[in-house]
């Protein structure tokens, strides 16, 4: 799904990731572990192709930074679902039009997206919510939200950076209990945190980034 081969980027001279390798197979979930700074928002952004390498090259399912022109990164990104930490909704509308709305540029019918939307959202526990303003849910609520519009082109990888981020312990664990369920579908998960409790209470493999390069750790399951 993920493949990337002697990464290197670099702002102002200074290396953030330094001939980096990665892999992520499909229906994997792979922990993207790391203190703050050390550039695991710059990995994710690189995958999307919101960055491009300073060498090396990124391949994200049949598309590699080499070959992909700009008017392609549309088309990758609707084979991704991303999730940030800080939400990103659309806060002049509702629950059901945030997702929505990732449906629309897809030019599907209105009744084949209103199909889908409902689906989404009946898979992260939301449907009674659908008419929602964003400022009327719980930060829990709206990371689901974020989930279901990332959900909602079925997505082959789903990225998500620091998910948990900004959330209560129950709200992280619910979360998780989300991203667990559907990488048991088959949907490859790259999940970037520095929540290590986390980590060792839902255990899955695990790369450190640190002085720029990748790691493989192994965690020990907590109860």
């Amino acid at each position: 799904m993920i493949e990337l081969k002697n990464i290197t980027v670099a702002f102002d001279g200074q290396k953030v990731l330094d001939r980096l390798d990665f892999s992520l197979g499909q229906g994997e979930f792979v922990y993207l572990v790391g203190q703050t700074g050390t550039g695991k928002s710059t990995l994710m952004r690189l995958l999307y192709f919101d960055l491009r390498p300073s060498t090396g090259k990124v391949r994200v399912a049949s598309y590699d930074s080499e070959t992909l022109k700009s008017k392609h990164i549309p088309l990758i990104r609707r084979r991704l679902g991303i999730v940030f930490q800080d939400f990103k909704l659309l806060e002049d509308r509702s629950v059901y039009d945030n997702v929505a709305f990732a449906l629309f540029a897809t030019n599907a019918k209105r009744s084949e997206i209103k199909k889908t939307v409902l689906h989404v959202l009946a898979d992260v526990g939301l449907s009674h919510k659908r008419n929602h303003m964003p400022n009327e849910l719980s930060g829990g609520e709206q990371q689901r939200v974020v989930i279901a519009r990332a959900l909602v082109n079925e997505p082959v990888v789903l990225l998500a950076d620091e998910p948990t981020g900004n959330l209560d312990p129950t709200s992280s664990a619910e979360i998780m209990e989300l991203l667990k369920k559907i990488n048991m579908r088959g949907t490859a998960v790259l999940m970037a945190t520095h929540n290590y409790e986390l980590v060792k209470k839902y255990p899955a493999r695990v790369v450190q980034l640190k002085d720029g390069k990748l790691t493989e750790i192994e965690m020990k399951k907590t109860k």
